[in-house]
């Protein structure tokens, strides 16, 4: 079971999300204190994200290539406190976006696979499921309205639309940041602002 305080935690980060896109991560602890008396908002499922890469295919969509935006890049350096944007290399072949963060808790790492329907999106994140072993769902308000697990080693993952998002927290320290946090819940954390970014756009 998770413990109390994992749970306020992945609450919080998902009234982040509700918010909108653009709130720092940094606020997720006062929107956690908070979490047990707010309403869900909309449902994450309720706009697509634009997934229009080039026509064949040789660059991933703008919704994708957020995992290793700006945004993306000030929350980390917010929850993390860290001094300024963290170092990123990216990549993408086979419709899968990966972005790779060099943070001084370890190696964040970022994807999304781009997958030709929603049909074959849920697919491949069914299939993901199985060879990361151990997964439990997220449910509830935490779950965004979209199909999701966790892993107790740091691996988040969503599909929305044809878009498998999975944040990859393994080769971080057990916990990070100024808080000390779980790699789950930060996991969590980034996973959920990058959902509420492609709410917003």
């Amino acid at each position: 079971m998770m413990r109390k305080s994992a749970i306020l935690a992945l609450a919080g980060a998902a009234l982040i999300v509700l918010a909108g896109c653009g709130a720092p991560a940094a606020q997720l602890g006062a929107a956690a204190a908070q979490a047990t008396s707010v309403q869900p908002g909309p449902s994450a499922a309720s706009s697509a994200p634009s997934t229009s890469g080039t026509a064949d295919g040789s660059t991933p969509s703008a919704a994708a290539q957020m995992i290793c935006g700006d945004e993306t890049k000030t929350n980390l350096a917010s929850s993390l406190a860290l001094p300024g944007p963290p170092q990123s290399a990216d990549s993408w072949s086979d419709q899968l976006y990966t972005c790779t963060y060099a943070l001084p808790a370890g190696q964040l790492v970022l994807s999304v696979k781009e997958s030709e329907s929603p049909a074959s999106a849920r697919a491949y994140f069914d299939a993901l499921q199985k060879t990361l072993g151990s997964a439990e769902a997220i449910e509830g308000l935490a779950n965004l309205g979209l199909p999701a697990y966790k892993t107790a080693d740091g691996n988040v993952v969503f599909v929305k639309d044809n878009m498998t998002l999975q944040v990859n927290g393994t080769g971080l320290t057990g916990t990070v940041g100024p808080h000390a946090v779980s790699r789950t819940e930060l996991s969590f954390e980034v996973a959920t602002a990058i959902l509420g970014c492609w709410r917003e756009h």
